[in-house]
Parts: structure tokens; C-alpha cells; sequence
């Protein structure tokens, strides 16, 4: 079930491993116009720097680029707060996986632009899509 963890944020738990969550969640996004443009393993990143252990989590950047289009037309600086996060991390329980998204709306708003607002509900209405299809129940 989706909810917003955060003021900031939307996820779902789902009772997948980590690597099939992480396959799901980049399907589903593709399946929504995403495309994967950055990636960040969490987990490599601590034990390589700092050679601390940590749980499987991954912070993917995902782009629409139509709608990124759009937001930049509409704004040339939105480009600092793109593109939008989507998280997947091992849960506590190993057979089971977080996916979270960023929501735009609020991240967007900060822009005080009200040309932006329609494209980040957009953005919002595909990302929680996306997050329906990662918990399998769409």
C-alpha cells in the first residue's frame, strides 16, 4: 500500500529481495517514460569511503525527458532539483524491500513557479503509477 513516509516522499514496502525490487522498480519506471540517469549504490559508496557496512540502497535519478523539457522551459533553474530520486533499500526483514520516490510536488514547489505545478502532478500521478506496479497490485 502507498504511503507518504515523509512530508516529502511516497513509498511502499513489498515482499521482494532487494535485486528483484531494484529490476521492478527500473521496468516500472521505464514503463512510465523514466529513464535511469544516474545511479548511486549507498552501500558501496559507505564501505569504500568510510569502510562502514550498510544495508542494500540504491538512489536512482529518474527522468522523464518530455516533462523535464517542460519544467525547463517553463524555469531554467529547475534543473537543480531534477531528477527526481527514487530510492530502493533492503528492509529490515531481508525478504522484503522500501521503494520511495521523491514527490515532486513538494520538491518543485519550491520554485514558487506556477507554470511548474501542473507538470509536477504529472510527474507525481506517473511516479506513484510507478510505485503501484513495483507492489504489484496494478
Amino acid at each position: 500500500m502507498l504511503q507518504h513516509s515523509t512530508r516529502y516522499g511516497m513509498s511502499t514496502t513489498v515482499s521482494l529481495p532487494f535485486d528483484q525490487a531494484v529490476a521492478r522498480t527500473r521496468e516500472a519506471l521505464g514503463s512510465e517514460g523514466f529513464g535511469v540517469l544516474t545511479e548511486i549504490d549507498v552501500a558501496a559508496t559507505l564501505r569504500k569511503k568510510l569502510d562502514i557496512e550498510f544495508r542494500p540502497y540504491l538512489i536512482l535519478g529518474a527522468c522523464n525527458p518530455p516533462l523535464a523539457h517542460r519544467a525547463l522551459q517553463a524555469e531554467l533553474d529547475i534543473g537543480l532539483l531534477l531528477p527526481c530520486n527514487v530510492i530502493v533499500y533492503a528492509a529490515d526483514d531481508p525478504a522484503r524491500t522500501v521503494v520511495a520516490a521523491l514527490d515532486p510536488v513538494e520538491a518543485l514547489s519550491l520554485s514558487g513557479n506556477d507554470a511548474i505545478q501542473p507538470i509536477a502532478e504529472d510527474v507525481r500521478r506517473r511516479l506513484q503509477r510507478v510505485l503501484t506496479v513495483v507492489e504489484g497490485t496494478s
